[in-house]
């Protein structure tokens, strides 16, 4: 147990860390920059309603506001902090599978990439698409749950898909991956975005784009690694022939 550990703990760490540095600077160059322009509606919006308001908030007494990263570098360093760790938790899944399904080769690793893309970006992307500031929502509980749902219920559903080749499983796994979309996402009541249409397509496009490199990576370098590492191998005695052949 205490040799395995590092196998585990190393594969995802490296591999984490350098998928999070790329998209890191993929959304410096590409993604950060259509935020900033978006946010400029948004401050004129504000600007314009603070004007209309201004006369009755003078007498009041306002909250502090939370503590949020400035432009320039606090921005980019808390960007690339949340990339991090959130990165080395998906490497940490990752590296787990690999334990229970060793990849043969790296090129495996592009396959779970795909999925996670699927099930943590692509899924609840059909319901619920990235969105700049200024663009009005649902309800946040209510998205947190669809999102999760969704999340899930795709996880499953590829495994029964991929993973079984019964045909029971299968339709039952083809199903699961339907029904959030049936269900629909919440929706806001009245749709608006202060930012032009031409920039909410973009940003989505490159939002897609950005986190489907980001899974590549992960999955291609966490699974060189593993191999490396031999992480999975306590496994193999136990695993049937054509799995050491992947």
């Amino acid at each position: 147990m205490a040799g395995m550990l590092p196998r585990i703990i190393l594969p995802a760490g490296i591999s984490g860390i350098v998928s999070a540095l790329l998209l890191s600077l993929v959304q410096i160059l590409w993604v950060t920059p259509l935020i900033l322009e978006s946010e400029t509606y948004e401050i004129v919006a504000e600007s314009r309603s603070h004007i209309h308001i201004v006369e009755k908030a003078t007498g009041n007494e306002h909250s502090p506001q939370a503590w949020q990263p400035q432009d320039g570098w606090q921005r980019t360093l808390a960007t690339i902090s949340s990339n991090v760790v959130m990165a080395i938790g998906f490497a940490s899944m990752l590296t787990g599978a690999y334990c229970l399904r060793r990849p043969s080769r790296w090129v495996i690793g592009i396959g779970w990439g795909l999925a996670g893309y699927a099930v943590f970006y692509a899924a609840p992307s059909f319901g619920l698409p990235p969105e700049l500031p200024g663009t009005s929502a649902a309800e946040l509980l209510a998205r947190q749950y669809w999102w999760l749902g969704t999340a899930f219920a795709t996880a499953i559903g590829l495994g029964l898909l991929f993973l079984q080749s019964k045909p029971l499983p299968r339709l039952a796994g083809g199903m699961l991956l339907l029904i959030p979309h049936l269900l629909g996402a919440p929706q806001p009541a009245m749709p608006e975005s202060l930012a032009p249409e031409a920039l909410q397509v973009q940003f989505i496009q490159v939002s897609a784009l950005s986190n489907l490199l980001f899974w590549l990576v992960l999955g291609s370098v966490s699974a060189a690694l593993a191999i490396h590492f031999g992480v999975g191998d306590e496994n193999q005695g136990l695993a049937s022939p054509e799995n050491w052949h992947g």
